[in-house]
């Protein structure tokens, strides 16, 4: 296992990479920010071992991600990144930490008796209903999410994410996991494999439960499930926990805390 700085130095490469097979880069002064499709955005994040970042960067940078369609978003380690929240909050962004762990010693954890655990294929035609529960998962990290009560989105712009989505599974961009009970989806959650410089890393996100199983190790078997698939092929597994009963639940299942992940966004107050 690579030190403390080899791992975050490893996760701000996978960052660096992920967006590139989607987006175009553009600089604004210390940040990077990739231009993409809307359906799949990816935030601007401080450029490796760039310039530090400034209120009037991430407020330019705000300004293309909008004109783009986009939503105005940042993302950064603040240990590797330490003035950014102040830039950021200058700016008008609205800060959050949340805490960043590293899979180091995989734990299986057995999903509820009658749960069962698929891998979903990019032609399967239930799709559409796993896929606004990961959009709310990610909406609400951490968050109380029921997936029964979270209605199948028709809209255009569901049905370009949908699209991407499919395509991202079908290239192997993206792993996606339901567990399924009785008929219904009780449990989905992704990891997203990246080519860092010849090591695949895999970022686990997404994960939802519903609380009429909560308490019985649902999320925590997600997870698990999560990384024995990861782990058949990458050399890491990180992610970022919504909170710490959050991480603390992921710590059952062998992550261990190794930094902080900020995040940014307008307050749709604003």
């Amino acid at each position: 296992m690579p030190t403390r700085p080899g791992l975050l130095e490893c996760i701000e490469r996978y960052f660096a990479a992920a967006p590139l097979p989607d987006a175009r880069i553009e600089t604004v002064g210390g940040l990077d920010v990739p231009i993409s499709d809307p359906a799949w955005p990816y935030p601007a994040r401080p450029r490796r071992n760039g310039e530090p970042v400034t209120a009037d960067d991430v407020r330019a940078a705000a300004v293309l991600q909008e004109q783009a369609g986009l939503p105005a978003a940042l993302e950064w380690v603040p240990e590797c990144s330490p003035g950014t929240a102040a830039a950021a909050r200058a700016a008008g962004l609205t800060v959050e930490e949340l805490p960043l762990l590293v899979a180091v010693d995989s734990v299986e954890v057995l999903l509820p008796v009658g749960v069962r655990l698929y891998v979903v294929g990019a032609d399967d035609p239930e799709l559409p209903r796993y896929l606004p529960v990961a959009a709310t998962a990610v909406a609400h990290p951490g968050g109380p999410v029921d997936v029964q009560d979270v209605p199948v989105d028709t809209s255009p712009e569901a049905r370009a994410r949908l699209r991407a989505l499919r395509e991202r599974i079908a290239s192997g961009r993206t792993v996606l996991m339901v567990a399924v009970d009785k008929g219904e989806p009780v449990a989905v959650g992704s990891h997203q494999p990246v080519d860092v410089d010849g090591t695949e890393v895999s970022e686990i996100v997404g994960v939802a439960t519903s609380p009429r199983l909560r308490g019985r190790g649902l999320g925590a078997g997600m997870a698990s499930a999560l990384v024995a698939h990861a782990t058949e092929t990458a050399d890491m597994v990180f992610l970022a926990a919504g909170d710490d009963d959050v991480a603390r639940v992921y710590e059952r299942v062998g992550f261990a805390r190794l930094a902080t992940s900020a995040v940014a966004d307008r307050n749709p107050a604003c």
